[in-house]
């Protein structure tokens, strides 16, 4: 697979998700098998006025490729946006969001409200191929909703408008994340476009995985809301699509040992305060399924400290397994 001048075979792709994907889970990711990883979103109207929260949020992760998303509806802001995110992240690639469903940005015009404007998100991607020397991609969805799904000619429009490689998301955007996720429209986009197509939806496994490529012959896989707490989905994922046994997750000692790093990170990239708030969140999905663990996550919700991560996990690897 060829995106621009970057090539890999079959890559496994960490969603960007804003509130969840920063340096350090991503980091995280990388290290445990995802080739290619993406930035949460970022306003490219933030960058422009030089929002240093928004720039940020842009800091480039290593052990695999790293994208810079970005969003907005202005062609020209979106150019520059792009061009400063370059700058700022040094990615390997810049991602154009038009895909998030959520009213505060789909109901501006931005993210899926772009499917709503073809013409525009056209000039978009011309505008930010232009502005940029990296390989530009964009994530959608099948449309606004099940009467409006334009999928195909908008993506191939994309294409034609410069765009390296297309992520779709298997839903509407009236759907948000509910419903099932529809691969045979994705291997309907597959079929029609010359440039890399990733699926994304549903990607619950490796069982999943491998029906999903089999389904839409897509050139990749991208994973979002089934690696919360559970980064190594990866590994899951690639023994899989390798046809190989794959031994299960580690032991919930290690498990807890790999949020603590997460953590830690966080830390050094936001500072305690944040990191702690992030944190209760991120804790709480890696307790996902571990028997008498209910305790624990009430004392997750309240933490403040770095030192209250640290005696919850203590505790937790102590009494629980």
């Amino acid at each position: 697979m060829n995106i621009g001048n970057l090539t890999m075979e079959n890559p496994l792709i960490l969603a960007p998700m804003a509130g969840v994907t920063d340096w350090a889970f991503r980091t995280v990711c990388a290290g445990l098998g995802a080739d290619i990883t993406v930035t949460e979103m970022v306003s490219s109207r933030a960058l422009v006025y030089r929002d240093k929260k928004s720039a940020k949020l842009l800091r480039k992760n290593a052990g695999s490729l790293c994208g810079a998303q970005i969003f907005g509806n202005d062609p020209q802001i979106m150019a520059e946006g792009a061009r400063l995110a370059l700058e700022i992240s040094g990615c390997d690639f810049i991602d154009i969001n038009m895909g998030c469903p959520m009213p505060k940005i789909a109901g501006s015009g931005d993210g899926c409200g772009l499917m709503r404007t073809p013409e525009l998100a056209g000039d978009i991607v011309r505008a930010v191929v232009r502005a940029v020397d990296v390989p530009v991609t964009v994530k959608c969805r099948l449309g606004w909703d099940k009467g409006s799904i334009n999928v195909l000619d908008f993506t191939k429009r994309m294409e034609d408008c410069g765009a390296a490689m297309i992520t779709v998301h298997g839903r509407t955007r009236a759907m948000l994340y509910s419903g099932v996720a529809d691969w045979d429209t994705i291997g309907k986009v597959k079929r029609q476009l010359s440039i890399p197509v990733i699926a994304n939806g549903d990607i619950t496994g490796g069982e999943a995985a491998v029906r999903c490529l089999k389904r839409t012959g897509a050139d990749g896989l991208m994973i979002g809301r089934s690696v919360f707490g559970d980064p190594w989905i990866f590994q899951e994922v690639r023994a899989a699509l390798n046809g190989e046994e794959y031994p299960g997750r580690p032991v919930l000692k290690d498990r807890i040992g790999v949020a603590l790093e997460q953590f830690r990170l966080a830390e050094e990239d936001h500072g305690e305060h944040i990191a702690c708030l992030e944190a209760r969140k991120h804790f709480a999905w890696y307790l996902r399924g571990v028997p008498h663990s209910g305790c624990y996550k009430k004392q997750i919700t309240s933490l403040t400290t770095m030192e209250d991560i640290y005696r919850v996990a203590r505790d937790v690897v102590r009494d629980l397994r």
